[in-house]
C-alpha cells in the first residue's frame, strides 16, 4: 500500500506543479512521461524475461489464459448495466459505452466523444482514469482479499502499461504476463466494443 501513496503523491505532485507553471519548458513542452513509460516498460520487461518461472507458469496456464479477458469484459458489462440501475437518467448503452473503455481513457473518452456527446466523453475519461488510480492504489488490498488476479481485472486494459508494475509486485512475474496479454486485448477491443454498443442501442431505439 505505501508504494501505491507513493505513486499517487508524485502524480499529484507533477499535477500541482504543473498547474502552477513551476516546470522548466522542456518538460510542459514535449511528452517526457510517455519516455519514462517507455523506459519502466523495458525494465519491467527486463524482469519478467529473466524469470523462467514465469514462462514455464504461464505453459501451465494454457486455454485459462484465453478467459481472463473474457472474463474482464462481462464482468465490466455487468457492473456498467447496474450502474444504469442506479442512475436512471443515463441511457443503458451510455453507461455500457463508458465501463467499455476498460481503463483505456484516452481512446474510449475521444469515441464517445464522437458518437454521442463532450459531456459524456469527459464522463469515460474521468470514469476510465478512476479505475486505473484505483488500481494503483488498492492493488495489494485486491491481491490480499481477492486473489493474484483481481488486479489484472481491475486494471484492465491498463494492465500492459500503467498498473503493470504494481501487478508486478504484488501478483508476481507470472501474472504480469497474463496481464500484458490481457491488457493488449482489451486494448484491441475497445473500439469495437463502444461501437457495437451503440450500433445495436440504435437498432432498439
Amino acid at each position: 500500500m505505501k508504494g501505491s501513496i507513493i505513486i499517487v503523491l508524485f502524480f499529484v505532485t507533477g499535477m500541482a506543479l504543473g498547474v502552477n507553471r513551476f516546470l522548466p519548458p522542456f518538460l510542459t513542452g514535449t511528452d517526457p512521461g510517455l519516455y519514462a513509460l517507455y523506459f519502466l516498460m523495458f525494465l519491467v520487461g527486463t524482469g519478467i524475461g529473466a524469470d523462467r518461472n514465469v514462462w514455464r507458469i504461464l505453459a501451465d496456464l494454457n486455454v485459462k489464459i484465453l478467459l481472463v479477458p473474457v472474463v474482464i469484459i462481462l464482468g465490466t458489462l455487468g457492473g456498467s448495466a447496474l450502474s444504469s440501475v442506479i442512475l436512471p437518467q443515463t441511457a443503458t448503452a451510455d453507461c455500457l459505452a463508458v465501463g467499455s473503455g476498460f481503463g483505456y481513457y484516452s481512446l474510449s473518452s475521444i469515441i464517445i466523444s464522437q458518437i454521442r456527446n463532450e459531456t459524456l466523453g469527459v464522463t469515460a475519461l474521468l470514469s476510465n482514469i478512476s479505475r486505473e488510480i484505483f488500481t494503483l492504489i488498492t492493488a495489494p488490498i485486491l491481491v490480499k482479499f481477492f486473489g493474484k488476479l483481481a488486479p489484472v481485472a481491475s486494471g484492465g486494459a491498463t494492465s500492459m502499461d500503467t498498473t503493470l508494475p504494481v501487478i508486478s509486485r504484488y501478483s508476481g512475474r507470472e501474472y504480469a504476463v497474463l496481464a500484458v496479454f490481457s491488457g493488449i486485448v482489451l486494448t484491441v477491443l475497445v473500439p469495437f466494443i463502444i461501437t457495437a454498443i451503440y450500433k445495436i442501442a440504435s437498432l432498439f431505439s
